[in-house]
């Protein structure tokens, strides 16, 4: 059996290399997928503190933050794909205003 203390670890340099990708980066995919480690490493976290309390509770909100994880990643990534073919650039650093 593996300790708690490991999952939540991992979980914390999960996130971190999260937040770093996203104060970084400037590519938005980049930014993106940089918030979605940072949610699996929220998931994480919760799971283990789950396991540990032996109760559903915390796996079935993972399952809800999943769902809502990949509507985000969905509308997301339209609006990027929009965005490149009325400005052919996505640099992060441009996008000041929306206008088209």
């Amino acid at each position: 059996m593996v300790p708690v203390n490991y999952y939540i670890i991992l979980s914390a340099i999960l996130f971190t290399i999260g937040a770093v990708g996203v104060l970084i980066r400037r590519n938005p995919l980049v930014i993106f997928m940089s918030v979605e480690l940072m949610l699996n490493a929220a998931n994480l976290a919760m799971v283990a503190f789950s396991s540990v309390y032996k109760s559903f509770s915390g796996q079935i909100f993972v399952f809800f933050v999943i769902a809502v994880a990949a509507a985000e990643v969905a509308v997301g990534l339209a609006l990027i794909v929009e965005i490149f073919k009325t400005k052919h650039n996505i640099n992060v650093d441009e996008m000041n205003s929306l206008k088209g």
